[in-house]
C-alpha cells in the first residue's frame, strides 16, 4: 500500500500551515466559509506553483491566502453596503487552547472582528499580520504588493483607529466567564433584575438577521430595553421555535464564553459579550442570520492560535 503521506511533500507542507492560514483568512474576512475558501484557493495556487523556488513556505502560503482574502474583501463591501440590518462577522467555536493566549482570544472575539470591518482591506490586512502575527512591515509588504512606506502608513493609521474604538483593559477572563454564566442563568430564567445589574446603563445590543429572520434592524440601547428582550427568552416564541423547544448552551465562541441558542432542528442564534473595566456588559452581538451559523451549527472547534 502506497504512503500517500511520503508520496505528497507539498501536501504535507500545506497541511501543516493549514490552521495557520485559516487564522489569517477569519481574521481578514470575519467569515469561516469565505475563509474556508481563501485557503482552498491557497492550495491550489500552491498545488500549481514551483516550489523549488519557494525559499520559506509559511511566508509564501500566507501571502497567497492573504491575497486571496483581498480580493474577497473588496468584492465583498457592496455586498455589505447593502445588508438588510447590522453586518456582525460570522461566529466559529473555538478551543480552550486559544484562550491560553490572551491576545489569540482578543484578536478573533466578535468586538474587535466588527471594528475591524470598518478598515479599509489594505489596511485590516496589514494590522492583523503585524499586530497579531507578528509579520515585519518588509515581509507584509512583499505579501500585498505596496511598498514598505505605504504598508507603514496603512498599519500607522488602522493602529490608531482600531486603538480608538477598543480600548484595551485588564478584563480578567474568569471574571468574563463569570458573569457571562450569570447573565446566561438571568436571561433563561427571566430574571429582569439579575439582568439589570449585569449591563451597562447604556448596552448595546447588536442583532444580525441579515433579513432572513426578524431582527432588531438597529441597535437596542439602553438597559431596560435589552434587558427585557432577553428576559423575554423564556417566554415568547422565537423564529418559530416554542420556548419548550429552545436549548440554550455556554460554549466558547470567537476566544471567549459565548452563548449558543438552539431548536429541534438547527442553531438558531449565538449572542457573545463585551465588558468594561468594571465587568459590566457594554455590547451583545447577536448573530441570527442562518447564513451564518454554519461553522457553529457543523460542530467543528478552530484552534486560532497565531503560530
Amino acid at each position: 500500500m502506497t504512503d500517500l503521506s511520503s508520496a505528497h511533500p507539498d501536501q504535507q507542507v500545506f497541511d501543516r500551515h493549514r490552521r495557520l492560514l485559516f487564522s489569517v483568512a477569519y481574521r481578514l474576512l470575519g467569515s469561516a466559509a469565505d475563509a474556508e475558501d481563501a485557503v482552498q484557493d491557497a492550495w491550489l495556487k500552491w498545488s500549481a506553483a514551483d516550489r523549488s523556488q519557494v525559499a520559506d513556505p509559511k511566508a509564501y502560503l500566507t501571502r497567497i491566502v492573504s491575497n486571496e482574502a483581498l480580493e474577497r474583501l473588496r468584492s465583498a463591501r457592496h455586498k455589505r453596503e447593502t445588508y438588510v440590518g447590522p453586518w456582525l462577522p460570522e461566529p466559529i467555536l473555538t478551543g480552550p487552547d486559544t484562550t491560553e493566549a490572551v491576545t489569540d482570544a482578543e484578536s478573533v472575539s466578535m468586538a474587535l472582528l466588527v471594528v475591524l470591518e470598518t478598515l479599509s482591506p489594505l489596511e485590516r490586512a496589514v494590522f492583523v499580520l503585524k499586530e497579531v502575527f507578528a509579520f515585519s512591515y518588509g515581509e507584509i509588504a512583499e505579501m500585498v504588493e505596496r511598498s514598505e512606506a505605504a504598508v507603514r502608513q496603512a498599519g500607522h493609521r488602522a493602529r490608531e483607529h482600531v486603538q480608538a474604538r477598543r480600548p484595551r483593559f485588564a478584563a480578567d477572563r474568569s471574571q468574563q466567564r463569570a458573569a457571562t454564566e450569570r447573565f446566561f442563568a438571568a436571561a433563561t430564567g427571566g430574571d429582569m433584575n439579575a439582568l439589570m445589574e449585569l449591563l451597562s446603563p447604556d448596552v448595546t445590543l447588536w442583532t444580525d438577521g441579515g433579513g432572513k429572520v426578524r431582527q432588531a434592524l438597529r441597535p437596542v440601547v439602553g438597559a431596560t430595553t435589552v434587558a427585557s428582550w432577553f428576559a423575554a427568552i423564556g417566554t415568547v416564541t422565537y423564529q418559530g421555535v416554542e420556548p419548550a423547544d429552545m436549548k440554550a448552551e455556554l460554549v466558547e465562541l470567537n476566544g471567549g464564553p459565548g452563548i449558543v441558542f438552539r431548536g429541534p432542528d438547527r442553531v438558531i442564534a449565538t449572542v457573545t459579550l463585551d465588558f468594561d473595566a468594571d465587568g459590566r456588559i457594554t455590547t451583545i452581538h447577536n448573530v441570527a442570520n442562518p447564513d451564518k451559523l454554519q461553522a457553529v451549527a457543523d460542530g467543528s472547534t478552530h484552534d486560532m492560535g497565531t503560530h
